[in-house]
């Protein structure tokens, strides 16, 4: 509500010192964050003045201030373009052209030092008053501004608290700090927003910095329509490109165009014809990003071309606006012709995107591309596993269970691939649904002010969604998520602990906060972990014992030795372990539908794909080898003699036994490789190019075979042997599971051709060459893997999954 009037200044210095002690208290509360004793001021009713003839935008920040507050407070502020006459809290937000006109006001002229940078904005509490100033540089430095009062804001119903102290000045250092939010059915929850949900969650997005969003258009490599959607895909993006120009933020637009346009003339002419029907729709583009594949497939002497048609269509209808494009998927030959290309300066173009599936580093895009041209991240935060940026050494049990998409609180991995990422202009993240909200929030604090330690950024993140009387809890507690996904989970015991501070957190909870789905998302999590580990501490006891059963068959004979094995591993169907975690995570897989239309299951909620972060649909999947196992049983049993199933029980103990003066490993196994050559840090390695984990399954095979260690495109994958028999002869056994397709391998040992490029075989199977013998004759041997030289797509293909050295004597 807006109110005029001309109010006299107060200049009764008792009447203010009484209001002052009446909004002036020590507090600090046991998890709000703050120290004991901490000193604050009180702004219940607290008065907004603001500047005569505020612009809208800037007006904006200020509904969104008065509106957050009310939401969490039910305090209504009043908004006013005079000075209080009365005594009380005063809110001032202006911008820096308007600050002069509060000459003479408590405080106005005693803040921090001006914000630098467009974008930029103080915040400060007058000393001694019950005065807070947001001075913005700009119009979006006034939405910033407000944005980091609310963050800093304690408020609880009937309350709202500052620290008397609190002051700061910043100014963004990234110039493009974004977010792709795609209405799309492939999403794990965006596709069952309204624009009521989609302004609560852009208005979010910039409380904490960022200062663009990425839309998708009606057409995708997606499914035309969802079960879910609201409103027609055009007719979205119109409404959301209207609410991001209503915040002031820059509209981007990803945009792909066909395959192979040399070869399709028609499908490239009616492509910009759909251009310039969406595109002349829509209130606000300030740039668009074509992707050079996934999707798309062109080489650059088709694509630029058709690009350049495509930015005289957007800029017809938005004259101003941007033209990017990636090199995501291209090969080393199309890479080099684009860098050709780009370095002729087309002045149609505007930047250069780098994502995933690139395969040249962040280092050689920005030697590759021009200087006029600046370069911009498009970071994936929103996947595990198969990905830009996969989680390290990450759990078997974890992928079999929670899979791709799931719910994936990683700060401090965000914060450190964020930090290793350098020489560019920012960023729009590739996000595909809500389940990656805390890493969103991260790289927006971070694009603002990289030196801000993460345990901050989450504490502000929990003390304005969740509240401040768990501000500490809650922020720790995110961590703790994070760690949960830290080495081998059967030996993880602070996952059941995690579990345990949130039980204690969900016990303290309002009805507000068990209604808050990012509140709901992490109770998911920490009981979902802790079913995921009580299982596989149980069905790997269940397998161990099978094992114990099969290595009696001597004793008791074979059949009966594969009755009691069958019989043991039967338990984990029979046996309903942790019933009572079980049932709060479909509980709360409900909550999150109801609250976010969060779809974790395809048959409940009708999610997409199982893939897709529907993990209540794989939260029974075996933890231990049972079905191979079972698959090895049934062949075994229908052997014609006694004596073939016990060499076939004695060959089955013995599988990964590399015989005497051998070694074995499971190079996807981090437990389990201790010759594998590693990678580099992330620091210097983000993208996990050399010596990664990955992950791929069938039914059919062992759960070794599920995961494997690979390098990406024309990387090596190495291991080394130390200490061997330099007189004796040996041979490598080795499985090449992981993807299927017609990548050729090559293994070299000391540089000596061990096998010529071949395709992994089909079906997967263990093979075996020799080592030439001068490779071994120092004691020592590398064992070197490439795939064929030059591709491009997501640089998969060298991938080991099981390595044998085995000593055959001298």
């Amino acid at each position: 509500m807006m109110r005029s009037g001309a109010l006299a200044p107060i200049r009764n210095g008792l009447l203010f010192g009484v209001a002052l002690f009446a909004v002036l208290s020590s507090a600090g509360s046991a998890d709000g964050g703050d120290p004991p004793g901490t000193a604050m001021i009180e702004l219940g009713h607290a008065t907004v003045v603001i500047p005569a003839q505020l612009p809208d935008r800037e007006r904006k920040a200020v509904t969104m201030l008065v509106e957050e507050v009310g939401r969490r407070t039910r305090l209504n502020w009043v908004v006013t373009t005079d000075w209080p006459e009365a005594p009380g809290p005063v809110v001032v937000v202006t911008p820096a052209r308007a600050l002069a006109t509060f000459s003479g006001k408590p405080g106005g002229d005693r803040g921090p030092e001006p914000p630098a940078r467009s974008e930029g904005y103080r915040v400060w509490v007058a000393e001694s008053t019950p005065v807070v100033w947001v001075e913005g540089h700009d119009a979006r430095g006034v939405l910033f501004g407000v944005g980091r009062l609310l963050r800093e804001l304690r408020m609880s119903r009937g309350r709202v608290d500052l620290p008397a102290s609190f002051r700061v000045s910043s100014s963004p250092r990234d110039l493009i700090r974004g977010h792709q939010l795609g209405y799309r059915p492939k999403t794990n929850s965006y596709d069952g927003w309204d624009l009521d949900q989609w302004e609560r969650y852009i208005r979010d997005l910039a409380v904490f910095g960022t200062n663009a969003i990425e839309l998708l258009p009606p057409e995708t490599d997606d499914a035309a329509d969802s079960p879910h959607f609201p409103r027609p895909p055009l007719e979205m993006m119109v409404g959301m490109s209207k609410l991001v120009d209503d915040y002031g933020l820059d509209v981007w637009v990803w945009y792909p165009v066909p395959d192979n346009l040399d070869a399709q003339p028609e499908a490239a002419r009616i492509s910009l014809e759909r251009w310039a029907e969406v595109l002349g729709k829509l209130p606000r583009v300030d740039a668009v990003f074509v992707p050079g594949g996934d999707p798309g497939h062109s080489r650059p002497s088709a694509l630029m071309p058709h690009l350049e048609k495509a930015a005289a269509v957007l800029r017809k209808a938005h004259p101003n606006a941007q033209m990017w494009v990636s090199t995501q998927g291209f090969d080393r030959a199309w890479t080099e012709e684009f860098y050709a290309i780009v370095g002729r300066e087309p002045a149609w173009l505007s930047g250069v995107v780098y994502g995933p599936h690139t395969r040249d580093s962040l280092a050689e895009v920005r030697a590759g591309v021009p200087r006029r041209y600046p370069v911009r991240l498009y970071p994936d935060i929103t996947h595990t596993m198969k990905c830009q940026f996969p989680v390290p050494d990450w759990d078997l049990a974890y992928f079999v269970t929670e899979g791709r998409e799931p719910i994936n609180p990683r700060p401090r991995a965000n914060a450190e691939i964020f930090k290793a990422l350098k020489d560019h202009v920012g960023f729009v993240t590739y996000s595909e649904g809500c389940n990656d909200d805390v890493n969103k929030f991260v790289w927006s604090a971070l694009g603002f002010d990289p030196e801000t330690p993460v345990v901050e950024i989450l504490r502000q993140y929990s003390r304005y969604f969740i509240g401040p009387k768990t501000t500490e809890g809650f922020a720790q507690g995110l961590l703790a998520l994070e760690q949960n996904w830290v080495g081998p989970l059967s030996g993880n015991d602070s996952v059941e602990t995690t579990l345990q501070q949130f039980q204690d957190l969900e016990r303290q909870a309002s009805p507000d906060d068990l209604r808050n789905w990012r509140f709901q998302q992490a109770l998911y999590r920490a009981y979902y972990d802790a079913l995921v580990r009580d299982r596989l501490v149980f069905e790997t006891g269940l397998e161990n014992q099978a094992m114990a059963d099969l290595r009696r068959a001597r004793a008791v004979g074979s059949i009966d030795a594969l009755n009691a094995a069958r019989a043991t591993l039967d338990r984990a169907k029979t046996t309903r372990l942790s019933a009572d975690r079980r049932g709060r995570v479909f509980e709360l897989g409900e909550a999150l539908f109801q609250s976010i239309r969060m779809q974790l299951s395809v048959p409940r909620y009708q999610a997409i794909g199982e893939e897709r972060g529907a993990n209540l649909d794989s939260i029974d999947a075996p933890l231990n080898n049972r079905v191979w196992l079972e698959a090895e049983f049934d062949r075994l049993r229908a052997l014609p003699d006694e004596a073939a199933r016990q060499q076939g029980i004695e060959q089955l103990i013995q599988r990964t036994n590399p015989g005497p003066g051998g070694f074995y490993d499971a190079p996807g196994d981090p437990t389990r490789r201790p010759h594998v050559e590693p990678g580099p840090s992330v620091a210097l390695d983000p993208m996990l190019r050399v010596a990664r984990q990955g992950f791929q399954p069938r039914p059919d095979w062992p759960l070794t075979w599920y995961r494997h260690a690979e390098s990406l495109y024309d990387v090596p994958l190495r291991m080394n042997y130390d200490d061997l028999d330099p007189r004796a002869h040996y041979s490598v056994r080795v499985v090449y599971a992981g993807d299927r397709g017609p990548t050729p391998l090559e293994l070299k040992a000391d540089g000596l051709v061990v096998h010529a490029p071949i395709p992994k075989s089909d079906p997967v199977r263990p093979l075996e060459f020799a080592i030439p013998p001068q490779a071994t004759a120092d004691g020592r041997l590398t064992l070197t893997w490439t795939r064929d030289p030059g591709r491009g797509g997501n640089g998969r293909g060298c991938q080991v999954t099981e390595v044998w050295l085995i000593r055959k004597g001298d």
